[in-house]
């Protein structure tokens, strides 16, 4: 039990004063509530002694007031400072993860479900939220209650004292017993936590493919199953720990019994004063009662634990940004030197290198799964190369950190991702502190003002998740905006203009020329009027580099080059004509 408040407090991090806080008040609540104890001795012995006058009666209710009004006070500052400790701690640490994903390898969110990572900044840490005030403050007060009370007996009669602290100790006997269940159950209950949250997230995000395959039915079998084995977890949970919680209640009931049947064989053997006698058997009805409430509370202690593990796997996953520092690059050349990476065991690049000069353009072009925007991404420290050097400016990329570098480079993908935020914003995530003539400016020249402005609320216009309320080529006209605005002199384009529908397609690249002008560009490209122009194109199947040149140079030589340009001419019509495009 108290290894896992030390693990709490340790995960507290910079709250944990609050905390210590809360327990103080706590330990403060119960010296007050010890008060009545001492209140009813003063009742009684007045009573018994058939001398109850005015100064007894005003002298009990004095202690009395000292003791509801300190209580009062205490509590209410105790669960404050615990309640707001809580709900910043997990704020903290929800930043935390977000923070700490940005430095993680791209292969960890491969190997790692959206559901999981989502479950343990939703989920998860809403259990530590709502769960540990309530566990921690009343199994603590709990304790701490009966031990008070336990050494005022004690003073009292240390025959009484000695009973209440053997049955303390055969329900913290029961409690290690209980503690070690729920140390096997926990983690089970949070894994199918975890995979309800990730099958909801895939119904969700798959809704379009369920619908057009009517897998509705198959879907849903997924998602009930999911959910019917939380419930199975939580139920299995309760049901198991509920026989430890009855039976502590039993010892601690039975001991209470005790203590009133001891008292009064004492009184009548005349070893104990009738005021005494009273007083413990008054004293047996709540002595235990903060311990009972501590009982119910301690199997949740062992929830939090599962929690803040969880949590802590994700915070214990190792970041690239470690040794990097914060450097400028003398100029924008890239180079890579004999890199190989695998991603698991394998191999998606194979000891290639090649230089980019800076302000120059180089397409990279070959059939799918050849190791095209792997290249782009250890250009970007997405990944570590496992072999070889990536070079920016004569430098490592290693040896900068992520900032540093990516501060350099500007990426347009594929798939656009726009946050479920204002037109604005989503611009601005380029450069924070843009000035709306900034942002409007690098929109003009990213042929986005107009239909923008065309829009209601214009550039507050909210955009749902991903983008979803515009269409693919405004989506991707805004993604390069956004990073025409960063101004970063390093361009990596991967199949900006893949899926863009005519009408979009010339206004797209309009804005891409204007996005790479005088800047070094690595474009990953299937259309040769976007490639063709390229002062170098480098051609990669099966990680290797096996052709390299310009378009001409390339168009003339047997391999994949001229192949590719075959396809596409015969794919979409068009035949070339010295240098133009018909």
């Amino acid at each position: 039990m108290f290894g896992i408040f030390n693990k709490f407090f340790a995960f507290a991090g910079k709250q944990k004063g609050k905390w210590y806080k809360g327990i103080g008040f706590a330990i403060l609540h119960s010296v007050f509530e010890a008060f009545q104890l001492l209140a009813m001795a003063v009742a009684i012995r007045g009573i018994v002694g058939n001398n109850m006058t005015g100064q007894t009666v005003w002298i009990t209710l004095g202690i009395m007031l000292v003791s509801v009004i300190g209580m009062m006070l205490t509590r209410h500052i105790s669960d404050q400072s615990e309640i707001i400790g809580s709900y910043k701690m997990c704020e903290e640490k929800r930043i935390q993860i977000g923070d700490r994903m940005k430095y993680m390898p791209m292969g960890y969110f491969n190997s790692h479900s959206l559901g999981n990572i989502t479950a343990a900044a939703t989920t998860t840490m809403e259990d530590i939220e709502k769960i540990s005030p309530p566990a921690l403050s009343k199994t603590l007060l709990g304790l701490i209650r009966t031990l008070i009370i336990t050494i005022g007996l004690i003073i009292f009669d240390w025959r009484i004292g000695l009973i209440t602290l053997a049955g303390a100790l055969l329900f913290f006997l029961i409690n290690a017993v209980l503690q070690h269940k729920s140390r096997t159950l926990s983690p089970e209950r949070q894994k199918a936590q975890t995979k309800v949250v990730e099958t909801v997230l895939e119904y969700i995000q798959g809704m379009s493919v369920v619908r057009a395959f009517k897998l509705d039915q198959d879907a849903n079998k997924a998602m009930n199953r999911a959910i019917a084995e939380a419930e199975k977890r939580n139920f299995e949970m309760e049901i198991s720990l509920t026989p430890y919680v009855g039976v502590q209640q039993l010892v601690l009931r039975l001991t209470s019994v005790v203590i009133v049947a001891v008292s009064i064989a004492l009184y009548l053997s005349g070893a104990m004063e009738l005021v005494l006698c009273l007083l413990m058997i008054v004293s047996s009805f709540f002595v235990y009662g903060g311990l009972e409430a501590s009982g119910l509370m301690a199997a949740f202690l062992r929830l939090v634990d599962a929690s803040i593990e969880r949590v802590e796997e994700i915070n214990k996953t190792p970041v690239m940004d470690v040794d990097g520092s914060v450097h400028r690059p003398k100029n924008c050349d890239i180079a890579f030197r004999n890199v190989s990476f695998s991603y698991e065991s394998r191999k998606i690049i194979d000891n290639v290198s090649f230089a980019i000069p800076a302000k120059t353009s180089t397409a990279i072009v070959g059939p799918s799964g050849g190791g095209k925007t792997t290249l782009c991404n250890l250009i970007a420290r997405f990944w570590d190369a496992d072999e070889g050097s990536v070079m920016l400016g004569a430098r490592d990329v290693k040896e900068y950190t992520l900032d540093s570098l990516l501060s350099n480079i500007s990426m347009v993908f594929q798939k656009v991702y726009l946050f479920n935020d204002t037109i604005a914003n989503n611009i601005r995530f380029g450069k924070p502190d843009a000035t709306m003539e900034e942002m409007v400016e690098a929109s003009k020249k990213a042929c986005c003002h107009e239909f923008i402005s065309a829009l209601p609320d214009g550039y507050d216009t909210m955009l749902g998740e991903g983008g979803a309320t515009i269409s693919g080529g405004e989506k991707q006209r805004i993604a390069v905006a956004r990073a025409m605005l960063k101004g970063a002199p390093i361009i990596i384009l991967d199949e900006a203009t893949a899926n863009v529908d005519p009408e979009n397609e010339l206004e797209l690249q309009t804005a891409i020329a204007a996005l790479t002008k005088d800047k070094t560009v690595i474009m990953i490209a299937h259309r040769l009027k976007t490639v063709r122009h390229a002062d170098q194109i480098l051609v990669i199947d099966g990680g290797k580099i096996i052709q390299r040149g310009t378009h001409d140079e390339l168009a003339g030589q047997k391999g994949i080059y001229a192949d590719f340009i075959d396809v596409r001419k015969k794919a979409i019509g068009w035949k070339l004509s010295g240098n133009k495009v018909l």
